[in-house]
């Protein structure tokens, strides 16, 4: 089984940020960008998958925004039946905790959102996950391009609030914070490839 790793929008380039919004500044001087952001949080899934010898593709190794499109086509080049698509984010909006999204309907995509959603909740039991139970299972489920246009499962994880002040200073911007999203990401890896793979 091969990962595909997703980081979503664009990174820093000579300390210009590549994406229009996605960013956060508060008042202090504190700022978060969540391209940055989800580079580093894939940066440190590829460090530990390296060193588990797990198999792994960066779909937008780029520091500039690559289109949502060129992401779909490269993912589908591999062999559906032998990968999956995980797009991290960071969230925004007002909200706290985090969520996992998934194409509509009832697909793999769905164990494998339960599989991270319960390992989220290992690693963050007093945190909120934020689900829809409506279809029976713990994702939420939207119709973005890299979730719907992809031939493999494929999942999409919003990690906390960038625009919560707690969330955002405590968790998104610390070494330790990283650390912890990196390892819920990578422990559910672990489940799918050996429950699903």
């Amino acid at each position: 089984m091969t990962v595909l790793l997703d980081n979503g929008h664009g990174g820093l380039i000579d300390n210009k940020y590549q994406t229009k919004g996605k960013q956060k500044k508060w008042s202090d001087g504190t700022h978060i960008y969540e391209g940055e952001f989800n580079r580093a949080i894939v940066n440190g899934i590829i460090e530990k998958l390296t060193a588990l010898k797990i198999p792994y593709v960066n779909i937008a190794p780029e520091y500039r925004d690559v289109s949502l499109q060129t992401r779909v086509n490269r993912a589908n080049k591999y062999n559906a039946k032998k990968c999956f698509y995980l797009s991290v984010h960071a969230n925004a909006g007002g909200g706290h905790g985090s969520e996992i999204f998934t194409s509509p309907g009832e697909t793999k995509s769905d164990k494998i959102a339960t599989i991270f959603g319960e390992e989220y909740k290992k690693e963050y039991p007093n945190k909120k996950l934020r689900t829809d139970y409506s279809d029976g299972d713990l994702d939420k489920e939207d119709r973005y391009t890299v979730l719907l246009k992809t031939k493999m499962p494929a999942i999409l994880t919003e990690n906390f609030f960038m625009d919560n002040k707690e969330e955002c200073k405590d968790i998104l911007l610390t070494k330790e914070g990283r650390e912890r999203i990196v390892n819920w990401h990578v422990e559910a890896i672990l489940r799918v490839m050996g429950e699903l793979y």
